[in-house]
């Protein structure tokens, strides 16, 4: 090692499928030197993390309304009637859900 520049050795495993992968990647630059790839990736490459929160509280607020409007048809099946507040509650679930999506969109920006 007289003589390199770099004379720190990182080792790490991969499957057949991610080198697969990876060799798919480097003919897109083109390269051939996987270390140049693997090095330029790992210190220059983006890192993206996606906040799921909004995405999860509409989820259950659209789970929510699922509940709702089974509990509703059961009981209109059973009585033959529908009630104002179910119907209420529905809709303010509605306006959560609404509310929910745009201040998703508006992070977004």
């Amino acid at each position: 090692m007289n003589g390199r520049q770099r004379t720190v050795q990182i080792k790490f495993r991969v499957t057949e499928e991610e080198r697969a992968l990876i060799e798919q990647k480097m003919k897109l630059i083109p390269t051939d030197n996987m270390a140049a790839y693997l090095r330029k990736i790992a210190i220059d490459g983006y890192i993206i993390k996606v906040d799921h929160t909004d995405i999860k509280a509409m989820t259950a607020e659209i789970q929510k309304i699922g509940v709702n409007v089974n509990q509703i048809a059961r009981r209109v099946n059973a009585t033959g009637n529908v009630y104002a507040e179910d119907i209420a509650e529905i809709k303010g679930a509605l306006e959560e859900i609404w509310r929910l999506q745009r201040l998703s969109l508006l992070k977004a920006r």
